[in-house]
């Protein structure tokens, strides 16, 4: 199936450019995969275009087959750069030797040091939450308190998830392994399974939905699909809660960036990463789909800054792939579909 799925993402970028020769970059042409739909990216490549005078060609495809093209080029690979949501997909890119190390001053005084690679082959652009989302009908703040309260009693029957094959429930089990070791963390994850009130969901939209619906009260969700749903259906009785703020903090995640281990144009890409992390360009990434800037300096969309502040995990992103393989283990094991 992969492979398939590597040809299939071959033939439709080949038969968007024509002829295979037509798909060749120009000598300049910074060349980006992206695994971010095109009207969350192509605004931001257009403003960077009007500014410097870079072109810039976009191929966006899922996550999986991106990797998988980048593998199968290999050194005859055009790409430039990889721009992809969930630390873990970029460990992972990483790890499969496709990233380069990038030796930016720039970078690394704009984007924390937990929010990108300690060898510097990705770096963080936006920066999401995945916190605890409940009804405004049923559900007051001060009953909640962090992922592990949601296995307590009171909240059986009450609890809705999305599916452990989700990337971003993958990731948070990992960074939940990373700060409590495994078996608190499968203790944690069976006391979800205990108290769930319906199957899970496909994704977060449906689970927000469930709840306003009242076939549940709680749930675990990313901010920007809140965002989302909010934006829709302003006066919809759910509000964010952030979780751990009393220990560890809320868990964080990111869509980042790396340059690919044969860039054809490394320095060119590497300049346009540096733009990213700068606070205007900053603002534009995360406000285009309502996540938070990496750079301290860049303003939220008043829309996400009306959810107000919470202390983030400090723990490095990375360990959402080095315990991605455990977490997913551990979900199996817990009965956790």
């Amino acid at each position: 199936m992969k492979v398939l799925s590597f040809i299939r993402s071959l033939l439709v970028s080949i038969a968007g450019c024509g002829l295979l020769s037509a798909c060749a970059p120009g000598p300049t042409e910074l060349v980006v995969y992206s695994a971010r739909n095109e009207e969350h990216i192509q605004p931001i490549f257009d403003r960077y275009s009007a500014q410097t005078g870079q072109t810039i060609r976009l191929i966006t495809d899922d996550a999986g087959p991106l990797i998988e093209r980048l593998a199968a080029e290999g050194r005859n690979s055009a790409a430039d750069l990889l721009i992809t949501v969930d630390a873990g997909v970029l460990w992972h890119a990483a790890q499969l030797g496709l990233l380069q190390p990038v030796d930016s001053p720039v970078l690394k005084a704009n984007v924390p040091e937990n929010l990108r690679d300690p060898g510097n082959r990705w770096f963080g652009l936006s920066r999401r939450a995945r916190t605890i989302v409940y009804s405004t009908e049923r559900v007051q703040p001060a009953e909640l308190e962090s992922y592990e309260s949601l296995t307590d009693a009171k909240w059986k029957k009450r609890l809705c998830l999305r599916t452990s094959k989700s990337v971003y429930n993958q990731s948070l089990v990992a960074m939940l392994i990373a700060q409590h070791g495994e078996a608190q963390t499968e203790k944690i994850v069976r006391g979800w399974v205990a108290n769930l009130a319906t199957p899970v969901f496909a994704n977060d939209i449906l689970l927000m939905q469930a709840i306003a619906a009242g076939q549940c009260d709680v749930g675990i969700v990313n901010t920007y699909y809140f965002g989302r749903l909010q934006r829709d259906q302003p006066r919809i009785p759910l509000k964010l809660f952030w979780a751990d703020q009393q220990t560890a903090g809320t868990h964080v995640n990111i869509t980042g960036a790396g340059v690919t281990a044969h860039a054809p144009r490394a320095e060119a890409a590497r300049k346009f990463l540096e733009w990213l992390s700068q606070p205007d360009a900053q603002a534009m990434v995360a406000a285009i789909d309502l996540e938070y800037p990496v750079s301290s300096a860049a303003p939220a969309d008043p829309q996400v800054a009306a959810w107000g502040e919470f202390k983030p995990s400090p723990l490095n992103v990375a360990s959402a792939g080095e315990l991605q393989p455990a977490a997913v283990r551990l979900m199996d094991r817990a009965g956790y579909l």
